[in-house]
């Protein structure tokens, strides 16, 4: 009786076609699109694993450039003759993620068909934590916070940015916040280090601390109206004087930026701006973060604009890829400043960027840039601790020029 109630089922599943032992296929999110596409890329050296990770790169540029794609073009004319004739071409999508499904060699050439999820709203997600340390957000004007309101503005409300990132589970943060990057905070971003043949104050800190980002922020704005006599006479006139020195307004701007430690560049930059009435002075006792910190006009403010940055920083930086630095080489092991805490696994594969060429400097050689750094070759993990990893080259680390120091990338 029962094989024939099972033959009976089995029957009905093949008339309706919606019968499946295996779970139903995983929908990509609303607001993604999903290409597949075909990069390619030579085989140079003899390192084939190398090519294919530039294939890969190849596909998910044309991926890019099919979904979503932004053209702009400019025409001069002079005297009926073009005079310039220049487009640009930009990448409006992100990419979530890829998988290559087939790949072959050719003619000393590595072809590979891939699927790449592009993120319409530019997130993604990330699948290793990244590394961020936290600077100072310095005044622009001492005077507009007195010495007897919370000296903990500058130090605190980073801390609390980058507390708030790590909560996510995306990055592994570190406080550095006694340290200020702008000498002059008004001409931030500007670091105002020109010094000839020295790296940048960023690319410094990232190597010392071992990060791929490095926060910063000015406070912009703190100032509360004046208290001065209203213009103006008589009994209302003067009530209204003598309540700015209980209700009164209070502007809040915050400037907060991200660089990248491996470049250099300016990955990110927004301004915050709130408005605080009421009793907008914060005692000197209470510190960033805190509960009654948060109770205060100008401490809900400030709160409001470390969580929208927050936010904002994790949709920015989830997209980039995942970097760290080559600590140790060892005959054929190159040994990562990353591992099970970071999410990196065994078998994880990353693009290891060496020095291809001499300094690169602006001004006549007065600006220190950094080396040009270039892919040389692919990392394959082959052991994780929790602190770092090791790993190995398809070619020895010698012969493609690769030191302690260098960066490897995810792609």
């Amino acid at each position: 009786m029962a094989k024939t109630v099972l033959k009976y089922l089995w029957v009905v599943c093949l008339l309706a076609q919606s019968c499946s032992l295996a779970q139903p296929p995983v929908q990509a999110p609303v607001n993604t699109v999903v290409i597949t596409v075909e990069g390619q890329a030579p085989i140079n050296k003899g390192m084939p694993l190398l090519a294919k990770k530039q294939a890969l790169q190849d596909a998910i540029r044309q991926a890019s450039m099919q979904s979503s794609v932004n053209v702009q073009g400019r025409t001069l004319v002079n005297q009926n003759s073009i005079a310039t004739d220049t487009f640009s071409m930009q990448t409006a999508a992100a990419v979530s993620s890829s998988r290559i499904i087939k790949e072959w060699q050719a003619d000393n050439m590595y072809h590979v068909v891939a699927t790449v999820e592009l993120s319409s709203d530019g997130t993604c997600a990330p699948l290793q934590r990244k590394r961020i340390i936290a600077t100072a957000f310095p005044l622009a004007k001492q005077e507009q916070v007195s010495g007897y309101e919370t000296q903990d503005l500058y130090s605190g409300i980073p801390r609390e940015l980058n507390n708030i990132l790590m909560e996510s589970g995306e990055f592994i943060g570190t406080n550095a916040t006694h340290i200020n990057l702008y000498p002059r905070p008004e001409l931030a971003p500007e670091l105002q280090d020109s010094i000839a043949y020295r790296p940048s104050k960023v690319m410094q800190m990232a190597a010392a601390n071992g990060v791929q980002f490095v926060l910063s922020g000015v406070i912009r704005d703190m100032e509360v109206e004046s208290s001065e006599y209203m213009r103006g006479a008589g009994p209302l006139a003067l009530a209204r004087s003598l309540a700015r020195g209980i209700v009164a307004r209070r502007g809040i701007g915050i400037d907060v930026f991200v660089h990248d430690g491996f470049t250099g560049a300016l990955l990110f930059q927004q301004r915050y701006v709130e408005s605080a009435v009421g009793d907008v002075w914060i005692p000197a006792t209470y510190t960033v973060g805190s509960e009654r910190f948060n109770a205060t006009s100008s401490g809900e403010k400030i709160a409001n604009i470390i969580s929208q940055a927050s936010s904002d920083l994790r949709r920015t930086l989830s997209c980039y890829p995942f970097a760290t630095r080559i600590t140790d080489i060892k005959g054929d092991k190159v040994f990562l400043d990353a591992g099970a805490q970071e999410r990196l696994n065994v078998g994880d594969q990353l693009m290891a960027y060496a020095a291809s060429g001499d300094d690169l400097t602006l001004d006549g050689g007065l600006n220190f840039i950094g080396k040009d750094k270039q892919p040389v070759g692919v990392v394959t993990i082959d052991n994780i601790t929790p602190r770092y990893a090791i790993g190995h080259l398809e070619v020895p680390a010698r012969e493609l020029g690769v030191r302690v120091g260098d960066w490897v990338r995810s792609y």
